[in-house]
């Protein structure tokens, strides 16, 4: 390790603030959350299936049995569940300091969500348009708040194409991921546009894990019966990837760090940005284009029927 390597030690007490983590079960989220609690953060961990969050919550409470760990029920690929969620938050938390949009699913045969869009679009980009957009007002309220959404080096494989998002004339699982990950780019950079034309401080930032060793990569070769690809995962898994511990700290240093900047991106330093330790980092040309920014957000808010408000 270099004198300019940041790690989890550098992260500063966080006593007193309050983090929402979706997607906080296992891998990047259950991780993230893991280190957020170990520094005194109250944590709202999100899951769909409880169990599974239950369970994640009670490893981190075996390190540290005084964390203050908050375990609530989120299905991205529901509004209603989206909403739901939403009105419990603005109920019972008076404070928000960061909004970490990490969960998502990965290169999976064509599904769709119980509002009918394409599930990696619908799950990864429109469900957390739909919870940022809900909690927007009480995250504005603190001035130093943060929203981080965890994009993917996947972007670049991504195109916006508008008259077709939902894949239902043409589905290339790999190209409607890379869709999703390019679709959290333009919110991230569009968001951050309309919160300072509104003479907000809230931040939006995003990140990305690199090659992040996760239960992610495995999901999509189980439900397409893929044997041989869950084989050749597995294998560039044990070769190629870093450890969840490694790879969370991107989306770590966006929520945490003291010289993270609006509409900065965060990776990791390696090679390629596969990995290594978290560094600022740049998108490609299509995340930065403004006519599909504003596309993107005015269909996103027609799908969702979420408006956002600056008030």
């Amino acid at each position: 390790m270099t004198e300019t390597d940041w790690t989890a030690e550098n992260i500063p007490d966080l006593t007193g603030k309050t983090f929402i983590v979706t997607g906080a079960n296992s891998g990047l989220g259950l991780e993230t959350s893991r280190v957020l609690a170990s520094k005194g953060a109250r944590v709202i961990m999100t899951a769909r299936n409880l169990k599974k969050g239950q369970a994640a919550l009670e490893s981190i409470k075996k390190s540290y049995p005084q964390a203050d760990l908050v375990l609530k029920s989120l299905d991205l690929a529901d509004l209603s569940s989206v909403r739901s969620f939403a009105a419990d938050i603005l109920a019972e938390e008076e404070q928000i300091d960061g909004l970490i949009n990490n969960a998502g699913v990965m290169m999976i045969p064509r599904m769709e969500t119980k509002d009918g869009f394409e599930m990696q679009f619908g799950t990864n980009h429109l469900g957390h348009f739909a919870l940022t957009g809900l909690l927007i007002n009480r995250l504005m309220e603190n001035p130093t708040a943060r929203i981080v959404n965890v994009s993917s080096l996947m972007h670049t494989r991504g195109e916006m194409k508008f008259d077709d998002l939902m894949g239902e004339e043409n589905y290339d699982e790999t190209a409607a991921y890379g869709q999703s990950k390019l679709a959290n780019l333009l919110f991230t950079y569009e968001l951050q546009r309309r919160l300072e034309a509104a003479g907000k401080d809230l931040l939006a930032v995003a990140a990305h894990p690199g090659y992040t060793d996760t239960n992610l990569q495995a999901v999509g070769p189980e439900l397409s019966g893929s044997k041989f690809r869950a084989f050749i995962m597995s294998i560039a898994n044990r070769l190629f990837a870093q450890d969840v511990e490694i790879g969370a700290l991107p989306t770590l240093y966006a929520a945490t760090a003291v010289d993270v900047n609006p509409c900065d991106y965060i990776g990791p330093g390696g090679f390629n940005e596969m990995r290594g330790y978290p560094k600022k980092v740049s998108s490609n040309a299509a995340s930065h284009n403004l006519q599909d920014a504003k596309k993107l957000w005015e269909i996103s808010e027609k799908l969702t029927g979420v408006t956002y408000s600056f008030n």
